[in-house]
């Protein structure tokens, strides 16, 4: 039998240490490694969901925190930060020149009305992340599904309503009714989404008859600014007649207690004067004519009295006459002088 001979591989020293080394170095880079992947940074708006061989196991707050390496896992989920969701157009840069592109989305916003027409309506959902661990583990694919939610919550909506509410009065109650609707399903999927908002931006008839449903937004707008004129007419014109017609009636009430009162005055008079004429009948009468004379002689102007032949001329009007004699005659001296 041959002779079995063994042989060994003896590396020289030099390469036994250069294979030290790399070990040492390999070790060392798994070591930083580990140490760098320990921690993270968890932003102001968000929170850290930290996961264990895919298994939940906390919610790491804002700010420094610690893992285990290459075992524990993270997932950061803006719980502060407004989010949405655009159907019918996207915005394709954002800040102060925001650009919209409505090419290729003309699908998700091209819907069928109540009436069998067609709409173009564009809106945006607006919401939050309520609960992370909801969020990324009770749905699959939150925000797919969160959009499938909401274009067919509003496809719904506008599909039980006519064009001219669609276009016109009935989109507010559109976009409020699209909202309880939409949280409602998501609050049944449990998908921990909070809706805060929709948004309808932009609804327009198809092309064809866009005039046409212009022209009707146009009168509807002026029909608006009529009614909002004849109410600001009616505010300042009816408090003012209101005002003028009390005044009126204040005026007539204070005049008729006027009347009542000089009424009652002249009755209390004449009971007194009656009274008076019952006890002394001829002086009564003299008194009263008298005085009734007195008020209708200076009334009378130039009038000459006779008797009935003619002759004499009562005293009271000789001296009446005599009067505006002399005083006709001082005027004419005065004027000659």
């Amino acid at each position: 039998m041959a002779q079995e001979q063994n042989f060994e591989f003896n590396l020289p020293p030099q390469f036994e240490k250069i294979s030290k080394n790399i070990r040492v170095i390999i070790i060392g880079l798994v070591v930083v490694a580990a140490f760098f992947s320990s921690f993270f940074t968890v932003d102001p708006e968000e929170v850290g969901v930290v996961m264990r061989f895919g298994e939940y196991v906390r919610t790491a707050e804002p700010g420094l925190n610690y893992k285990i390496p290459f075992i524990e896992d993270v997932r950061l989920v803006p719980v502060e930060r407004q989010l949405k969701h655009e159907f019918g157009y996207r915005t394709t840069s954002a800040g102060v020149n925001s650009t919209y592109q409505k090419r290729g989305y003309a699908g998700e916003s091209l819907m069928l009305t109540g009436d069998l027409n067609l709409a173009d309506v564009e809106w945006v959902v607006q919401y939050r992340i309520d609960d992370p661990f909801s969020y990324l583990f009770k749905v699959r694919n939150a925000e797919s599904t969160l959009r499938d939610i909401s274009e067919a919550a509003v496809r719904q909506i506008v599909g039980d309503r006519t064009v001219n509410e669609v276009l016109t009065v009935g989109r507010a109650e559109i976009a409020s009714v699209a909202r309880v609707a939409i949280q409602d399903l998501c609050n049944e999927y449990e998908m921990g989404i909070r809706v805060e908002q929709i948004v309808l931006q932009d609804i327009n008839p198809p092309d064809p008859v866009k005039p046409s449903f212009n022209a009707v937004n146009e009168a509807q707008q002026e029909r608006e600014t009529f009614i909002n004129q004849a109410r600001a007419d009616y505010n300042r014109i009816i408090p003012r007649a209101r005002g003028e017609a009390e005044q009126t009636i204040q005026q007539a009430e204070g005049y008729a207690t006027h009347r009542v009162n000089t009424a009652e005055g002249e009755v209390s008079r004449f009971n007194d004067l009656y009274s008076e004429y019952i006890k002394a009948p001829e002086v009564t009468k003299r008194r009263i004519f008298l005085e009734t004379m007195q008020e209708v002689i200076p009334r009378m102007g130039q009038k000459i009295i006779t008797d009935e032949d003619g002759n004499n001329v009562l005293p009271l009007l000789q001296m009446q006459m005599n009067g505006m004699q002399k005083s006709t005659g001082s005027t004419n001296n005065q004027g000659g002088n």
